[in-house]
């Protein structure tokens, strides 16, 4: 168990940072109180630095042995967690003045001492940490019980960090809607684990891939394969197990909105490509072919998840709402790729690779939208907390009356969009590609019939703060005083340029990092555990 080490120094690195948080937040002292982020940020940092160069398969580390880590996608592990730490690092300045707004404001005013119990500030930036350690265990995962107890880290803060980012009943409602839909996606998925433990004897997911690859998975186990991907339907928003997706971000602050969309997400993601990886894709002249039951499962939800998310985004007056509903697209869009598969190696034909690189392309651009919203706000007549940017007239006009907040937004519609030359079409194109490469030709057309219908909705995004007048009536606008959330969306937008010119070199890396061994790896496993050998016979 001590060679697990070589994975988790950066979720050490975390850990050793949350403590620190969880002390600071609750300092009578501003100035320290105020550090909480600062400590955040050089803890994440510190993790990206550690993922990129002593996780095992990382340039300069030791290759995965299979002891200490699941080894069919043994380079996507390295690849994985210094995505998330980018992202994650992008994340953390728009959650600048989430929590604790006015109650700073009315120890700042004289109206009362700092209250403990009223500070939110340690729990919040502690559990978006909590949250970010949970995606990066996802990552490592070799067992289906880690595997487990990592999804649920990734959650659970998730809930209470939608509770508490807003003081408005909306975001109590949308933080119980979210969690009981939660619970009811983590007992569909952890009963898929249980059936696949049923048929194969062990947890370990390099045993489960040899016993899978070696003699064709039973009745059984396909049904512990289909229930796992349904639930884990829920972490990536996608059909059926979508219908929370609107609420809760329209119900949470824009910050936590945005860290909805990329983190649940990936881990959703990355936890169906080893679910579907356990059983692997045969790859042949005729394209990726995965067991013909789960490639079914994977194609309904695939091309339903595309048409509803799409659909439901271009009927929304709420700007938040419609980026929920994008968010449900997307994940059709990347479903695409799980079923392509793994391809030649190549990254135009490598489905896995298209996925991890459009979660990097996704995470990046959809939090400028989220930040962009974030930036501007509505103060109240009444002293409440201002409300943030929300519905489509909220936009008119933004360029020019908040033209940082309204030219984010612009720039990150296009690129989700995918409008060349953005970082949104360097991403989408190669799930086109690899689709087309395992012979998904049907559900390829689908995927370019729903970017055309979501061209309407981004579009509209664009139009308002661009070419619309300023709005002449109703409430005032105001840029947030945490000028962060307007770098944020800054860096967004700058990523969505820069990160296209480095397209072809991040190609390469997330090529490398899709490398699906299969049964290159599957005999010397068998080989490992002459259980195997005995079920087979």
């Amino acid at each position: 168990m001590i060679g697990r080490l070589d994975f988790l120094w950066p979720e050490i690195a975390l850990f050793a940072a949350t403590c620190i948080v969880m002390v600071l937040g609750l300092s009578r002292n501003l100035s320290v109180r105020k550090s909480s982020a600062w400590v955040c940020g050089i803890g994440l940092l510190i993790a990206g630095v550690l993922s990129a160069h002593t996780t095992p398969g990382a340039p300069g580390a030791p290759a995965p042995a299979a002891a200490h880590g699941q080894l069919f996608l043994p380079l996507m592990v390295p690849f994985a967690k210094s995505l998330i730490c980018i992202v994650a690092l992008m994340l953390l300045p728009l959650l600048a003045g989430t929590v604790d707004r006015l109650e700073e404001a009315r120890v700042a005013s004289g109206k009362g001492g700092f209250n403990p119990l009223r500070s939110n500030r340690a729990e919040f930036y502690s559990f978006f940490l909590f949250s970010i350690t949970g995606l990066l265990l996802v990552a490592d995962a070799d067992d289906l019980i880690w595997l487990f107890l990592a999804l649920e880290l990734t959650s659970l803060p998730t809930y209470v960090m939608v509770a508490i980012s807003s003081s408005r009943h909306r975001s109590q409602e949308a933080a119980v809607k979210y969690f009981f839909l939660g619970a009811l996606g983590a007992a569909i998925f952890l009963y898929g684990f249980a059936l696949l433990y049923g048929a194969t004897g062990s947890t370990n997911l390099n045993v489960i891939h040899a016993s899978l690859t070696a003699g064709g998975p039973s009745t059984l186990a396909l049904a512990g394969l289909m229930l796992s991907v349904l639930g884990l339907c829920f972490k990536i928003a996608a059909v059926p197990m979508h219908f929370y997706t609107a609420d809760v971000y329209q119900g949470a602050s824009s910050g936590v909105a945005a860290m909805l969309a990329f983190v649940p997400k990936a881990a959703g993601f990355l936890a169906i490509l080893l679910i579907v990886g356990l059983v692997g894709w045969n790859y042949g002249p005729s394209g990726a072919s995965l067991p013909d039951s789960m490639r079914l499962l994977l194609w309904v939800i695939a091309a339903l998840t595309m048409t509803v998310g799409n659909v439901l985004a271009i009927l929304q007056s709420s700007a938040k709402r419609t980026l929920a509903y994008s968010s449900i697209a997307h994940s059709g869009y990347m479903l695409v790729g799980v079923i392509a598969g793994p391809g030649d190696g190549s990254f135009t034909t490598s489905g896995i690779s298209a996925v991890l690189f459009y979660l990097l392309a996704y995470g990046v651009t959809n939090m400028g939208a989220f930040a962009a919203l974030a930036s501007v706000e509505k103060p109240s007549a009444d002293g409440s907390e201002p409300r943030e940017l929300d519905s489509f007239e909220d936009l008119r006009g933004l360029c020019r009356t908040h033209p940082a907040a309204g030219w984010t937004m612009v720039l990150c519609s296009l690129s989700l969009l995918g409008l060349p030359p953005l970082l949104g079409f360097f991403g989408k194109l190669p799930l086109f590609t690899s689709g087309i490469a395992a012979g998904e030709i049907p559900l390829v057309i689908v995927l370019a019939i729903n970017s055309a219908i979501a061209a309407f909705y981004y579009l509209r995004l664009m139009a308002f703060p661009l070419l619309e007048d300023p709005a002449v009536r109703g409430e005032a606008s105001v840029d947030n005083p945490f000028i962060s959330r307007r770098f944020a969306g800054l860096i967004s937008a700058g990523g969505v340029v820069v990160l296209a010119i480095c397209a072809n070199a991040l190609m390469k890396q997330s090529s490398i990092a899709g490398k699906y061994t299969g049964s290159d790896k599957a005999a010397a496993i068998k080989a490992e555990h002459p259980a195997l050998s005995a079920a087979d016979k």
